[in-house]
């Protein structure tokens, strides 16, 4: 059986690799429109073999989003509206069902950890809040890039924590109890701190309501956690279905998600594409490092500095997303967040791996292969 997969994975592999040559052929001899088509083809195929190979089977997700990004790129009208339905409205709906299922995999005693551990919940939320605004501000200035789209590299910095950086700590052997913690304390802290950081940092690219951007985070991610903590507390197991369904629907969402911000921003993205995902990625490697440091500068351990690294570096890009829709600039501010969501994925798998490798002294064994492919990167 396990040669049979991997003789199917290497034969995805290989015709993948052809259909990328062609790809590039009809690229270099000026047919770049006949491209689509194939470069769609080459990375859902890549896809396909990431997913029946072990060692990558976690980027599966992942490349997936990226071939949803080429079609929008190529032919955004059937993701930008339909029959005179713009796509876009989903979006809010989209991130509250993907909060929805965050709540419901959560507990109250996911912030016991406050309590039992308080220096690096302190650390890790306060690093977050402080690192990533400042780099992403930063960042903006340095851009060039129109106030919106510059405001859009601020926002992401400025967003909570995601239910991904759960996955990587676990991956990258880390401290799961603590990433929990500080992912549900910055979630809380969402409504107060991101409108007060966009309005300091972002104020003057953009008009910031504070109070109106405060009661967005409430609608779109405060009260659908809640709901989900309810169902967990009440109706947990009562319900298998949903409890099966909500992980693939919160990963369809989120790439939805991307995909209408991709189609409704192609124009800017053909234009600054190259440079923005540059800029990125920076602001994702940045957040990493300093978190790390911050870990090692109040002499946390091993395992927490890998915690703090991880969810300072990660962000809740779907809220970003949502943010500049209900700001009316999806198109613009939206982008950094459209960018961010597979780059993050992309990195944050790449560093649980090298990590999960290098378990820290005194951890418990390391996940096998399988064990990780088994844990989607979402």
């Amino acid at each position: 059986m396990g040669n049979k997969k991997k003789l199917v994975s290497n034969i995805l592999f290989i015709v993948s690799a052809l259909l990328l040559i062609t790809g590039l052929a009809f690229v270099f001899t000026g047919n770049i429109q006949q491209a689509g088509p194939v470069f769609i083809a080459f990375i859902l195929l890549f896809a396909a073999g990431c997913r029946t190979n072990n060692l990558l089977k976690q980027y599966a997700y992942t490349v997936t989003i990226f071939a949803a990004v080429t079609a929008a790129l190529y032919y955004p009208q059937p993701f930008f509206e339909i029959n005179g339905y713009r796509l876009s409205q989903l979006i809010t709906p989209l991130l509250q069902v993907i909060m929805f299922g965050m709540g419901t995999s959560m507990s109250l005693r996911d912030f016991a950890g406050v309590v039992k551990m308080p220096k690096g919940v302190l650390i890790g939320v306060s690093s977050h809040f402080i690192i990533m605004p400042l780099i992403g501000f930063s960042i903006a200035k340095l851009s060039g890039f129109q106030p919106e789209i510059a405001a859009g590299i601020v926002l992401i910095g400025c967003s909570p924590n995601g239910v991904a950086s759960n996955v990587m700590s676990y991956l990258a052997k880390a401290n799961l109890a603590l990433s929990v913690t500080i992912t549900a304390v910055s979630t809380l802290l969402a409504p107060l701190m991101t409108p007060l950081l966009m309005k300091l940092f972002a104020g003057a690219m953009i008009k910031i309501d504070v109070l109106a951007m405060t009661l967005d985070i409430i609608k779109m991610v405060i009260i659908p956690i809640a709901a989900g903590l309810l169902f967990n507390k009440f109706l947990s197991g009562k319900a298998k279905w949903l409890d099966e369904a909500m992980p693939i629907v919160s990963m369809a969402g989120i790439a939805l998600i991307i995909t209408i911000i991709t189609a409704a921003g192609r124009d800017a993205l053909l234009t600054i594409g190259p440079l923005l995902i540059v800029l990125v990625l920076i602001h994702n490697l940045c957040g990493y490092l300093l978190g790390y440091f911050s870990g090692r500068l109040f002499k946390m351990s091993e395992r927490d500095c890998r915690t703090i690294a991880i969810e300072v570096g990660m962000q809740n890009a779907g809220m970003a997303s949502a943010l500049a829709k209900t700001m009316g600039k999806i198109a613009t501010v939206g982008l950094a967040a459209a960018v961010f969501g597979p780059v993050m994925n992309v990195t944050g798998s790449t560093l649980a791996s090298w990590w999960h490798n290098r378990p820290p002294a005194g951890s418990e064994p390391a996940l096998q292969p399988d064990e990780i492919a088994a844990t989607p990167a979402t």
